[in-house]
């Protein structure tokens, strides 16, 4: 039976948000950690495909031979509750978490902590989905009620899927619906259509009538899947950066092949995630990893990348994701490779460095 908190990961509830900008608001008078060069630093993580292979790191050892290179201790937490996880890297009680392009501008960044996107690990592919009772013609959803997990990445699919027909979400009714009832809710008769993320989609998908219309894989690298760090603890601290990029990397080299080795780590990921080895390949499938570090570079330092990050903030501005005091979607400004920012270059909170991933990719770690 897989476990319904594995994803939520993509929950960013209103309340979460509220409790959130009151509690940076008064943290910005002093930086989230200390300055200052440390050795042990705490990494958290939640589970979904695309993060739980820092289980793998932590408990192979991998991740201690890395950091045992470079001399220092990472301690990798799993959290069971995602936002949570966000909003305590937040307060300065973790130095790095995981999450969603979204969640890290709508969170951190808009809180005011200066965050480093230190791993590009994939971005969604298949694994989102619309999906409609009867008909395969999204303006038949005109007039009709979607459900979804209210200001999650399904939220931000919904508008997307409606934009290419020349809809907004002016013309439906948005049901907020938590993940863990979404299943059941699509086996009624009252709710006809849903947008929601695997395992969960393919539930919905095998029910009778169901079509799905739209998928993230129709607007690629638009729902990012980050590790994240505070940019100033990386900026003192360059070996954190070498040694969770190193130990990441190594095992996407271990899971990318069909080795003994691979076939090991996909099995025992698929156990910790509540399926198995074919379920967790399944939704790998609805994903574009970034097996190399070079691949990862690569798409982050491309002008699709900034394109779709673009269209993030815009939605992030417009659900009033970015705070009370942001004034427009160029509020939080965003860094990419080559110099390439979008919003406010003097408020500069979200960061796509990939150094430590080219040196990955140059084997220089």
């Amino acid at each position: 039976m897989k476990k319904p908190f594995a994803f939520q990961r993509r929950i960013k509830q209103l309340l979460g948000g509220a409790l959130m900008t009151a509690a940076v608001s008064t943290m910005l008078i002093v930086p989230s950690v200390s300055a200052q060069e440390r050795d042990s630093f705490k990494i958290a993580w939640s589970i979904y495909a695309g993060w739980i292979p820092w289980k793998y790191v932590d408990e192979s050892g991998i991740m201690k031979k890395w950091a045992d290179k470079y001399g220092i201790e990472v301690e990798i937490v799993q959290i069971n509750d995602y936002i949570e996880s966000i909003n305590q890297y937040t307060a300065g009680e973790f130095d790095g978490v995981v999450a969603t392009s979204m969640d890290a501008l709508s969170i951190p960044s808009a809180g005011g902590i200066d965050t480093t996107a230190l791993i590009v690990g994939d971005y969604s592919s298949g694994n989102d989905g619309l999906v409609m009772k009867g008909s395969s013609n999204i303006k038949d959803l005109a007039g009709e009620q979607v459900n979804l997990v209210e200001l999650s990445v399904s939220h931000y699919l919904l508008a997307r899927a409606l934009d290419t027909v020349g809809m907004s979400e002016r013309d439906v009714t948005v049901v907020n619906t938590g993940d863990a009832d979404m299943v059941a809710a699509f086996s009624t008769d009252g709710v006809e259509n849903v947008v929601t993320w695997n395992p969960l989609l393919a539930d919905v998908l095998n029910m009778p009538g169901a079509n799905r219309v739209f998928d993230s894989s129709q607007i690629p690298g638009h729902i990012k899947d980050l590790t994240v760090v505070n940019t100033q603890t990386l900026a003192e601290n360059p070996a954190l950066g070498k040694a969770l990029v190193g130990a990441w990397f190594e095992l996407m080299a271990i899971m990318s092949t069909d080795s003994e080795a691979g076939q090991e780590a996909r099995a025992f990921l698929g156990e910790a995630s509540g399926t198995d080895q074919a379920g967790y390949a399944a939704q790998l499938a609805g994903m574009k990893m970034f097996w190399q570090p070079a691949d990862a570079v690569a798409f982050i330092s491309s002008e699709q990348a900034v394109e779709a990050m673009d269209s993030v903030r815009q939605f992030s501005y417009q659900k009033g994701l970015l705070g009370e005091g942001a004034s427009s979607a160029d509020f939080v400004g965003i860094a990419f490779p080559g110099g390439k920012t979008l919003g406010d270059s003097a408020n500069i909170k979200l960061r796509f460095d990939p150094t430590y991933m080219q040196m990955a990719a140059d084997d220089a770690l």
